[in-house]
């Protein structure tokens, strides 16, 4: 007897359960890891007619199709594509969107390789970028071009956190013929449901919380109806499908991104807002805190945070040297969403048009499962550290 799922079962049931039927693989609970590439074809009308499920390891394998469809559940999605890495799911929807001539505009807080692929690749095409300040809300209505294609949002923005006003830039955008393009890793579908909000294509780094374990890279393309046959023919025709390996392991990884997401919010909040008392420290960006300039917007879109936000120290640079080099537990590190915390220095200096000036150095804070009083301790010698080498 298959599976029946409530349509109104809560997030960790569909978590639980989403993407495959174990009674479709002998009743086995997790999907088989199919390593594919050729497959065989019973005769030669099939095989000119393409008149069965699976053709080539690149169109997908029952693997990455239970991947595929836990994530739809999730989004409420016309379809997914499981790519390489997180920076593939940015590059794929904007090489099927964009074309020569074309024009488009990217968040300037967005994470810096996006940007990177942008000023180099997508230029080099022929691609008019444009970047926008994260607070633009609905003024982004005067930036557009009558060949703007792609509005390309990262909400909250890579390091510093900005909340942008996502309805207010969809209305804009679809009114002048562009489409909406999210990155939304930091907040992943269980606190901000992207497509819900007139978002046309949602982008993830599921090597962040849906793997979990700091040890896979992928990344995820969700697009509504009317962007999904375009998002999937261009995947086909660029051939960037993930190891089933990773696929496998972001599968397991995502049956526990509910309790793992709860426990990196519970932890991250509570040592925000300790680290706003603290001496030494100057301003915490987490828009979770009543103290954030878009706190309003969060609380007004998204049902949670995940455990990723950045401090700003009192002092030179050479303070947060200083403070990450006296961290014991906490590693230093790119990246985030695994199970330990994480610290890294924070730039703002290629940025355009979002040139903000903060009171002193920026350190990001990605919290893990740790216990949060044994992170209090780690991070206080750090900010000890940090002081004295003023």
């Amino acid at each position: 007897m298959a599976k029946r799922i409530p349509e109104n079962a809560g997030i960790n049931t569909r978590l639980t359960h989403g993407g495959n039927d174990p009674h479709d693989y002998y009743g086995f609970i997790n999907p088989p890891v199919v390593h594919a590439s050729t497959v065989l074809f019973p005769n030669a009308a099939t095989m000119v007619s393409h008149a069965q499920k699976y053709t080539y390891g690149t169109r997908g394998t029952p693997t990455s199709d239970a991947l595929a469809a836990a994530i739809d559940e999730l989004e409420g999605s016309a379809g997914t594509i499981v790519v390489p890495s997180g920076l593939m799911a940015v590059v794929v929807p904007l090489l099927g969107f964009l074309s020569a001539g074309d024009h488009v505009l990217i968040v300037d807080s967005v994470y810096f390789p996006t940007r990177h692929f942008a000023d180099t690749m997508l230029k080099r095409l022929g691609i008019e970028v444009e970047y926008y300040d994260p607070g633009v809300g609905a003024g982004i209505a005067a930036l557009l071009k009558p060949n703007t294609r792609v509005v390309l949002t990262e909400s909250p923005g890579s390091n510093t956190f900005e909340v942008q006003d996502i309805p207010a830039i969809v209305q804009a955008a679809h009114a002048g013929g562009a489409i909406v393009m999210l990155d939304n890793t930091w907040a992943t579908p269980l606190y901000f449901r992207a497509l819900d909000f007139g978002v046309d294509v949602v982008i993830h780094a599921a090597t962040k919380y849906p793997a979990g374990h700091s040890d896979v890279l992928a990344g995820t393309v969700s697009a509504n109806a009317g962007c999904w046959e375009r998002l999937r023919d261009t995947f086909f025709a660029m051939g960037s499908c993930a190891g089933p390996d990773d696929v496998y392991q972001v599968l397991r990884g995502l049956r526990t991104m509910g309790v793992r997401l709860e426990r990196h919010q519970q932890s991250a909040l509570a040592i925000a807002r300790w680290l706003e008392t603290q001496p030494g420290v100057a301003q915490v960006l987490h828009p979770g805190l009543e103290s954030h300039p878009d706190h309003a917007i969060w609380k007004r879109d998204f049902s949670g945070a995940s455990g990723l936000f950045s401090v700003v120290l009192e002092g030179a640079p050479k303070a947060a040297h200083a403070f990450l080099d006296a961290l014991g537990i906490i590693g230093i590190g790119y990246s985030w969403g695994g199970y330990e915390s994480l610290a890294t220095l924070v730039s703002i200096k290629d940025r355009t048009v979002a040139r903000r000036t903060y009171a002193g150095p920026l350190v990001r804070l990605q919290i893990g499962l740790e216990e949060v009083e044994d992170l209090k301790a780690d991070i206080a010698a750090g900010l000890e550290a940090a002081r004295k080498s003023a």
